[in-house]
C-alpha cells in the first residue's frame, strides 16, 4: 500500500513516527461494490474509515424495516461510527451501504481505539467527528419533523445539482424517496406538482431541473 494514502487520515501529521508505523501495520485499503453492506447492526466492527473514492449512505433501520437516511459520505470524508465498538458514547446502531463503488482506507477498531487513548489529537478528531455526525443527524430529524415535503424535495434536488453541476439527476423516484425519508408515492405526487409549475421534467430514471431559482425560493 502506497505510503501517501495515509495522508488522507486527518490526524496523520499529528502522529509520532512510532504511531505512524503502528497505523500502517493496522490499516488497509478495501474495495466495496455498489449496494454492499459495509456495516450494520450485529455486524463486525469495521474500524475508523476514510473514503478514498465512491459514496456511502448511513442510515437507521427500524424493526419494522423502515429505513431513515441520516447522512452520506463521499470522497475525503471520514467516519468513526463504523468504529462504534471502541466508542462507548455511541449507543445506537447505524447501517452503512455503498451507493457507488468505493475504496476505503480503514484503520482497524483495535488500533484506532489505542491511538485515541494515547494521542490527544486522535481523541479530539474522534469527538469532533461524533459532534459533526450528531449535527447531521439532528438536521435530518428537523427536516423529517418540521419541513414541508416540497421543501425537502426541492432541497434535495438542489443539493444534487450543486454537488454535480448537472441539471439531470439520474435517480428513480424510489431512490429519491429513500434519500429524503419519504414514500415513493409521496415523491411522485410532489413531482407532478413541480412539473405543473414548470420546475422539473421527469423521465425514466431521471429528473431534469428546469427552474433552479424557483426551487430555491421553495
Amino acid at each position: 500500500m502506497a505510503s501517501d494514502v495515509f495522508l488522507n487520515l486527518p490526524f496523520w501529521e499529528r502522529l509520532s513516527e512510532m504511531e505512524k508505523e503502528y497505523t500502517t501495520r493496522n490499516a488497509s485499503v478495501r474495495h466495496y461494490e455498489k449496494d454492499s453492506l459495509l456495516y450494520g447492526s450485529g455486524g463486525v466492527c469495521l474500524g475508523m474509515a476514510c473514503v478514498l473514492k465512491g459514496k456511502i449512505r448511513v442510515s437507521l433501520l427500524s424493526e419494522e424495516g423502515r429505513e431513515i437516511t441520516l447522512f452520506r459520505l463521499e470522497k475525503g470524508d471520514s467516519c468513526v461510527l463504523s468504529a462504534s465498538c471502541v466508542i462507548s458514547q455511541i449507543t445506537f446502531d447505524t447501517q452503512m451501504t455503498v451507493e457507488e463503488d468505493c475504496d476505503l482506507l480503514v484503520v482497524n477498531s483495535g488500533a484506532f481505539g489505542r491511538l485515541s487513548e494515547q494521542n490527544i489529537y486522535v481523541k479530539c478528531f474522534m469527538y469532533e467527528q461524533m459532534a459533526e455526525r450528531f449535527s447531521s443527524v439532528m438536521w435530518t430529524m428537523q427536516q423529517i419533523l418540521f419541513a414541508r415535503m416540497d421543501q425537502r424535495l426541492a432541497g434535495f434536488l438542489l443539493q444534487e445539482y450543486d454537488r454535480t453541476g448537472n441539471m439531470k439527476i439520474h435517480m428513480t423516484q424510489e431512490q429519491i424517496a429513500l434519500q429524503i425519508n419519504s414514500a415513493r408515492e409521496v415523491v411522485a405526487r410532489m413531482l407532478k406538482r413541480f412539473i405543473a409549475d414548470g420546475l422539473v421534467e421527469v423521465g425514466r430514471g431521471v429528473i431534469i431541473l428546469r427552474d433552479t431559482e424557483k426551487l430555491r425560493e421553495i
